[in-house]
């Protein structure tokens, strides 16, 4: 199974990049990941993508998006929402008439250094997914509070509950993505 990951954060060093270094180190059995490269999609102006088509960097995103089999994000909250230009790159994505997101499993997380987490963000993007027909998991939710707390000197996801909920949300995305496409999870019965 191959999962995309779609990160919000500029920052090299931002909390949400070292959530995906311990999404990285958590990944179950069989699982690959690779992060999806959004910087240089340029703003979103549909004038462009009918006249030239879309940017390479926005028609990259597009095919990776859909030869994954599930797409996570993991991103912090900027005002109450998604950061710009991660919406930017979902625009981008998101166009009709095969947009990639439709019937695609998708997991959110987030880090911040505040008491409620990404958790006004992840609500902005459930209806953005769900305006896209994305099939967003449901539980567990990954909100990372005060941060700062739960990473380590070198950005190591160091608090253990947390990382057993960074875990318990990628075998989440996994098994749900598994169940879209018809295969039984790892250790359930046949039939």
């Amino acid at each position: 199974m191959h999962v995309l990951a779609i990160l919000g954060s500029l920052r090299r060093g931002s909390y949400n990049r070292m959530t995906y270094n311990a999404v990285r180190e958590l990944l179950p059995p069989g699982v690959t990941i690779e992060e999806a490269d959004i910087f240089d999609i340029p703003p979103y102006n549909d004038d462009v993508r009918v006249e030239q088509g879309y940017p390479p960097a926005a028609r990259r995103l597009r095919e990776q998006i859909a030869t994954a089999d599930a797409v996570l994000f993991i991103s912090p909250e900027y005002n109450y929402s998604v950061p710009g230009f991660l919406k930017n790159a979902i625009d981008w994505a998101s166009r009709a008439p095969d947009q990639p997101f439709k019937g695609k499993p998708v997991g959110i997380m987030g880090a911040s250094t505040g008491l409620v987490g990404t958790v006004r963000m992840q609500l902005a993007l459930r209806q953005t997914l769900l305006f896209l027909e994305a099939l967003p998991v449901g539980r567990p939710e990954v909100l990372i509070t005060f941060a700062e707390q739960k990473f380590d000197a070198g950005g190591r996801l160091a608090d253990e509950r947390t990382r057993k909920v960074v875990g318990a949300g990628l075998d989440a995305l996994v098994a749900w993505a598994r169940r879209l496409q018809g295969e039984a999870p790892p250790g359930a019965p046949p039939g």
